[in-house]
């Protein structure tokens, strides 16, 4: 059954609900400036007992509140954010269940298979969740890196979806081009991702409403779950209350 996954996105040390597709070297349209810290919306996760979450660094100055967050929420939250073969480790140390990767996993815009080896190497495929963030082209969905900017030749599809969750324990798939909006989920992807994964998976972007979790448990036939960001009424959106995201994984008790 579908259920609802918490985050926290972090940029330039703040508590930030941006636009996906808008994360640049120039800026970023923002949604959103909280105004406490990591550690905060960590411990509001734990006392209820909402798992599964994770924690986004997007771009530099943020690594003090990661580890503050993680301290937080010992083995609760999962952290992606400039992950690589040689910090991964420490963030494990640090409390993140589990590490997301996604850009290092590239070089030149080609998945590099030698730096998926190593990794999961290093950290165990239990506790490797492989990001498959895409932007939507003309051939189908692409895996976007750098901040959603990058595309790369990779395709999320079945043939993708099936090779690299061998190697991973779960999935975590932002829709760049709806990240943010609120404007809907991308249903489309959404369905894709339930016809073939596997493992766990975990779809952002778009949502706007606790009609969403319902969408999503639908198309999906309740294998992927939903993180919700903007429309979130601790994020400072009105579209849906962190209460009812809680009592829709109660019902799965």
């Amino acid at each position: 059954m579908t259920a609802f996954r918490p985050c926290i996105d972090l940029h330039q040390g703040k508590v930030k609900q941006i636009v996906g597709g808008s994360l640049s070297d120039t800026g970023v349209k923002t949604n959103f400036v909280s105004s406490f810290d990591a550690a905060y919306y960590a411990n509001l996760y734990q006392q209820n007992q909402l798992g599964g979450g994770h924690v986004i660094a997007l771009g530099p100055n943020n690594q003090q509140q990661v580890l503050e967050a993680l301290a937080a929420y010992p083995n609760g939250l999962q952290f992606g954010g400039g992950v690589n073969l040689e910090n991964a480790a420490s963030y494990l140390a640090a409390g993140a269940s589990h590490i997301i990767v996604t850009s290092y996993l590239f070089e030149n815009g080609e998945f590099c298979w030698p730096r998926l080896a190593a990794i999961k190497a290093e950290v165990g495929s239990d506790r490797l969740v492989l990001d498959l963030s895409c932007r939507r082209t003309s051939s189908g969905w692409m895996i976007a890196t750098d901040r959603w900017q990058t595309l790369t030749n990779t395709p999320v599809n079945q043939q993708t979806i099936t090779e690299l969750e061998q190697h991973c324990a779960e999935f975590l798939v932002h829709g760049a081009d709806v990240e943010g909006l609120q404007a809907g989920i991308d249903e489309d992807l959404v369905t894709e991702l339930g016809k073939y994964c596997t493992v766990p998976v975990t779809y952002a972007g778009g949502a706007r409403s606790i009609a969403d979790l319902t969408l999503v448990e639908s198309l999906s036939h309740g294998k992927v779950d939903l993180t919700i960001g903007s429309a979130l009424d601790i994020f400072g959106g009105d579209g849906i209350s962190l209460k009812d995201c809680i009592k829709w994984n109660d019902r799965r008790v």
